[in-house]
């Protein structure tokens, strides 16, 4: 008898919770045989939330300083996997000091006496894996002043887990999930008795993912920069606890981790955080910069791409571009289209930046997110370059996005040069996107020039088709250029010229030229550290597409008169838009 799709995700869950019960009759742990040095990085300000009762889990905020997480009933499933995926363990042992011991420790062994026995939703494979991963990383912190009978029942749960892992890991869904449970087990076999024969299986499935999921680019099918930050991290953590206990990663590993490191490196802005891009958000403070130390590979990827972005960085300013068609398939469950957008980045304050993803807010802002609207781009009549699927299993994927996406990176004789163009608009309208931005070798400015084409005689066929349609008034386009919450907006009173103020004190001025009306709107920025949507400004050039050629030129530009930044350097009710 086969299974269904539609029956999977609960055969899953069935078998998972069968392999969780079988796993409480596996052998019991005496003790560690060695132990990780901890490379977990936290937060000291959220660990001091927690002792003080304020739960923030995927983007909900629960007030209650007489229970335990266990005790809450979580809002939703993504609320109760962060919660069982005790990556809080981190922010407690940030804090380090005797109520955050407390808090960790209570609420560990509750947990234990809860779901020890293959209970509850944290009995998934990817779950576990992040679960063992924090458990032995902080191991000295919860066991301190516990007792014998508290040490052993932390020890057999270890166990338990870890045959759980052993015979589960194969369920997850290939990506960070996988990477997940791998790098878990790896880490429980090197680290407790009686598990090292689980170690070689481990690593030799760690490295057939590598081969399989990171590409020559060193990217992942779903172009999302932060869980190939994540990814990455665990890569290394792997390859680094590997080593010191006397063995050699494969060489499938290796060569993975020497492939992503260029491009994270690629993606990473002058702030230190990453581009947010395809669902993927700036990273958690330090966590980039920490796992490319780690690696001890320099260096990134000359002209070209990336995971399918380019970059254009000089002086203190780094400017990175989506240049490649969206993620497919699966893989685009969670991509924005976000073709020819860009981001940028000032010394340590973020310019232009895309909304970000809306997931943590609810699905009216996760489609908004994922829109080109919310991206700093063009957008032809307020249609998105790529569309969500309309039926099921498809409905989350995107469809009819640009197949064709042609880039060049160049230096020219005053900076660099990019020049890329996408197809998303051509089956409806007939229109080729094409962008072009130049960087000065100071980084003090950028010019930008968006173009819509009618490039060959099919195309204007429907061009003209889509004109008629439009009363031949012309097609409407907006260039939307989104502004981070820090930067301080103002247009001049002529409405000719911005005026872009950053924290640091620079001053930025953006122009475009008269054949668009330029205004300044309202915008949010998306960050799923925050309880709510941010209020924030965009740009935005608008103009209808009356001929086959179509050219809208914008400048940005630092005055030479602007500071360069003494302060970082001495510190070194909205709708959403639906995606149509």
């Amino acid at each position: 008898m086969s299974i269904s799709d539609h029956d999977l995700p609960r055969v899953t869950r069935f078998l998972n919770r069968l392999e969780a019960r079988r796993s409480t009759f596996g052998g019991r742990v005496a003790a560690f045989v060695s132990q990780p040095d901890p490379r977990t990085i936290g937060s000291f300000a959220r660990g001091r939330q927690l002792c003080a009762g304020n739960f923030l889990f995927a983007g909900h905020l629960i007030r209650d300083p007489d229970k335990t997480p266990w005790d809450i009933p979580p809002p939703d499933l993504a609320f109760s996997r962060e919660v069982h995926g005790f990556t809080w363990l981190d922010d407690l042992a940030a804090a380090g000091d005797a109520p955050a011991r407390a808090c960790a420790q209570t609420w560990l062994w509750r947990w234990i006496e809860l779901y020890g026995r293959g209970r509850g939703p944290g009995w998934r494979p990817d779950l576990t894996g992040r679960r063992i991963i924090r458990w032995i990383n902080h191991a000295i912190f919860l066991l301190s002043g516990r007792t014998q009978q508290q040490s052993d029942l932390f020890l057999r749960s270890l166990a338990q887990q870890t045959l759980f892992l052993s015979r589960r890991w194969r369920a997850t869904t290939p990506g960070l999930p996988r990477f997940e449970a791998l790098t878990g087990l790896v880490y429980a076999g090197l680290s407790l008795e009686g598990m090292s024969a689980r170690v070689a299986p481990a690593s030799a499935a760690l490295a057939r993912e590598c081969a399989r999921q990171i590409d020559e680019q060193g990217g992942l099918p779903t172009r999302n920069p932060e869980e190939l930050l994540e990814v990455f991290t665990l890569l290394t953590w792997a390859a680094e606890t590997l080593t010191q206990a006397g063995q050699n990663p494969h060489p499938a590993h290796w060569a993975a981790i020497e492939r992503i490191s260029p491009t994270l490196r690629t993606l990473r802005h002058s702030d230190g955080g990453l581009a947010r891009f395809h669902g993927g958000g700036r990273g958690l403070d330090g966590r980039l910069d920490a796992a490319l130390a780690a690696s001890q590979i320099k260096g990134r990827h000359a002209n070209g791409l990336s995971m399918g972005f380019a970059r254009l960085s000089a002086g203190r300013c780094s400017l990175i571009i989506d240049a490649a068609p969206p993620p497919e398939g699966r893989a685009s469950a969670g991509a924005h289209a976000s073709t020819l957008a860009f981001e940028l980045t000032s010394g340590r304050r973020p310019l232009i930046v895309n909304c970000g993803a809306g997931a943590s807010f609810g699905t009216a802002w996760r489609r908004a997110g994922r829109a080109t609207p919310s991206h700093s781009t063009l957008v032809l009549n307020g249609h998105s370059s790529s569309r969500l699927g309309k039926t099921a299993p498809k409905q989350d994927m995107l469809t009819e996005g640009p197949t064709e996406v042609p880039i060049r990176v160049n230096h020219a004789p005053d900076g660099l040069t990019f020049e890329g163009g996408h197809d998303g608009y051509v089956r409806g309208y007939g229109l080729t996107h094409v962008r072009k931005l130049e960087m000065t070798f100071d980084g003090r400015g950028i010019a930008g020039e968006d173009m819509l084409l009618a490039l060959t005689a099919a195309d204007k066929r429907r061009f003209d088709r889509a004109l008629d349609t439009m009363k031949l008034q012309g097609i409407p386009f907006d260039i939307r250029f989104h502004m981070h919450p820090d930067v301080d907006v103002s247009i001049d009173m002529g409405g000719a010229a911005v005026s872009m103020a950053l924290k640091s004190g620079e001053i930025w001025i953006f122009r475009a030229d008269g054949t668009a009306r330029l205004s300044v709107e309202s915008s949010v920025y998306l960050d799923t550290n925050r309880l709510k949507p941010r209020a924030t400004k965009q740009i935005v050039l608008s103009g209808r597409a009356m001929e086959y050629a179509t050219r809208t030129r914008w400048s940005l530009a630092k005055p030479q008169d602007s500071p360069i930044g003494m302060r970082d350097l001495a510190e070194d009710g909205r709708t959403p838009v639906a995606l149509s």
